[in-house]
């Protein structure tokens, strides 16, 4: 039987983030997605002035109790952007109705990055979204959201092995099983990932080419091809090296294609290799 997931973001009209990203990521690979939005956005917040913003605080209790009565089990439930820090109550309580045992919580805290927060966050996200790892199985936070789950000052380039196996360590200690923390590099001209899962003793690292420049909404691309691969079978490990390699051709695609990096990565164009993954765990 097919899986389902159900991803709880919000929806960007222009410029690829959020629902934009993870509808697709997550369809190529097979699953039966469902989406709760939790804001409108005419663009993302990133390079982009004078958008709009249309909190939907209002309409999420409503509607995940309208999907509860559908009797339909969810294999995943992601939760990314949320427009307020009181959203995470009602995501908290869209979980008891949505999830059951074998649902797998995948949090991506999406509320800050190169040392701040986004612009329309407000002062509780942090200390908010860390029930909200709490209850998750999997969590990726960039390093700037790590900081601050942990009340912590953002470490930058100080960030050394040390300071980021303690603060994986920290981040597990919030109740979550896996985490993975983006954003991290030991050296110049890397960029990679963190990993640490409960039984491990220190994280493990992977590391790929850092491009010269921002690309925008490459954290939810990232933890969307992720989490398409764990669906699909693949150890953490696996999903991680997967999700870093396709974030990789999908920035060597727009380089290459020369659009405004303010409208994201061209992920679109390696969505052939996600279907190609699903297919092969199929043959699995």
């Amino acid at each position: 039987m097919q899986k389902r997931a159900i991803a709880i973001h919000d929806i960007s009209c222009v410029g690829r983030c959020s629902l934009t990203v993870a509808l697709p990521i997550l369809s190529a690979a097979g699953l039966n997605t469902a989406v709760i939005p939790t804001a409108l956005l005419s663009t993302h917040t990133g390079e982009f002035t004078g958008y709009t913003h249309l909190d939907l605080s209002s309409q999420l209790l409503p509607i995940a109790s309208h999907l509860s009565t559908l009797g339909l089990h969810y294999d995943t439930f992601y939760s990314g952007y949320l427009a307020n820090g009181a959203q995470v109550d009602d995501v908290l309580k869209m979980m008891d109705l949505l999830c059951d045992d074998q649902t797998h919580i995948f949090v991506d805290p999406a509320f800050g990055d190169h040392g701040r927060m986004y612009s329309l966050m407000d002062p509780s996200m942090p200390s908010q979204m860390r029930k909200l790892c709490s209850r998750a199985r999997t969590i990726v936070p960039n390093l700037t959201e790590a900081a601050f789950l942990l009340d912590e000052p953002y470490p930058g380039e100080a960030a050394d092995e040390k300071c980021i196996s303690r603060m994986c360590r920290g981040l597990l200690d919030l109740g979550t099983e896996n985490v993975v923390v983006t954003d991290v590099h030991f050296r110049d001209g890397e960029t990679g990932v963190a990993i640490l899962s409960r039984g491990m003793d220190k994280p493990m690292y992977l590391f790929r080419p850092r491009f010269p420049h921002v690309f925008h909404g490459t954290g939810d691309v990232f933890a969307s091809f992720l989490l398409a691969a764990l669906m699909n079978g693949q150890a953490l490990k696996e999903a991680a090296e997967t999700a870093l390699d396709l974030i990789q051709l999908s920035i060597r695609e727009t380089l290459a294609d020369g659009e405004p990096l303010r409208y994201g990565v061209q992920f679109e164009k390696v969505l052939g290799r996600v279907v190609e993954m699903h297919e092969s765990s199929k043959e699995g």
